[in-house]
């Protein structure tokens, strides 16, 4: 992915806000106690940075966990809809690789569905800088759970007529290993990893849009994206007959501790 594309794309979602904090997976609470877990200390209290927070789904999840959060947002599509759905949680304007935050201020930075959108030789170094001793740097992304064959087809069903549009290699990788060089090259970082499964029943009419606000169906044009999603919707009709699709996902964690 060329550094035109990859910031057409990392902008692609704030024309689709709206369509991204209402059809988007949230994330399972066994998901905040793997934090907790892998981190060895507990959120809530903590001062939390939550970075490239978009819409605010993991924001206020991690409210709601009793911390001290503030969201670190770069596009104005995004912070209006956060704003909007959350007026009570402070937001700045900045992103990962220049945060606007204090040195030595944070508990916790956490990044959900965001990192790959980082340089990660600059976002490391910020997230060090942020962190107080003790601290911790947690990355997470849903993946779909591709042991599951109507998710496996329809992964398939989108590479080959999104294929010039692929994911970042980040949110592609599973293995801890490949994931956690991904993550930081430089190798700084010693990156602890989990992989939390959950699942949500949605209408098909939700699924659709939820895959539809993902950044390669965004940028390819209405008309690719449009031809893609009708067939989709078609297919899942005839396997959903219901109208109600089971989205399988699995969470991969990865929790980073601050010496």
């Amino acid at each position: 992915m060329t550094a035109s594309s990859h910031t057409t794309r990392a902008h692609s979602f704030n024309a689709a806000a709206a369509q991204y904090a209402a059809n988007r997976p949230s994330y399972p609470p066994a998901l905040f106690d793997a934090i907790e877990e892998l981190a060895g200390r507990p959120l809530t209290g903590a001062r939390v940075a939550d970075v490239g927070a978009g819409t605010g789904i993991a924001t206020a999840l991690l409210h709601a966990r009793g911390t001290e959060v503030v969201a670190v947002e770069p596009g104005d599509g995004m912070a209006d809809q956060f704003r909007l759905a959350h007026p009570a949680i402070p937001i700045v304007r900045g992103d990962g690789n220049d945060l606007p935050l204090l040195a030595d201020s944070v508990d916790f930075v956490t990044y959900a569905q965001s990192w790959h959108w980082t340089d990660p030789a600059r976002a490391v170094p910020e997230a060090l800088r942020v962190l107080r001793p003790g601290g911790a740097l947690a990355l997470w992304w849903n993946t779909y759970a591709v042991d599951v064959p109507w998710i496996t087809a329809q992964s398939d069903r989108i590479n080959e007529h999104f294929k010039t549009y692929r994911a970042h290699p980040a949110v592609e990788v599973n293995s801890n290993g490949a994931r956690s060089a991904l993550a930081d090259p430089s190798g700084r970082l010693d990156f602890a990893h989990r992989v939390v499964r959950w699942s949500r029943r949605v209408p098909v009419g939700t699924h659709i849009a939820n895959i539809g606000s993902h950044s390669m169906f965004l940028v390819a044009g209405e008309e690719r994206t449009g031809a893609f999603l009708t067939e989709e919707r078609r297919i899942l009709l005839e396997l959903f007959p219901d109208g109600t699709v089971e989205e399988t996902y699995d969470v991969e964690l990865l929790v980073a501790a601050n010496a």
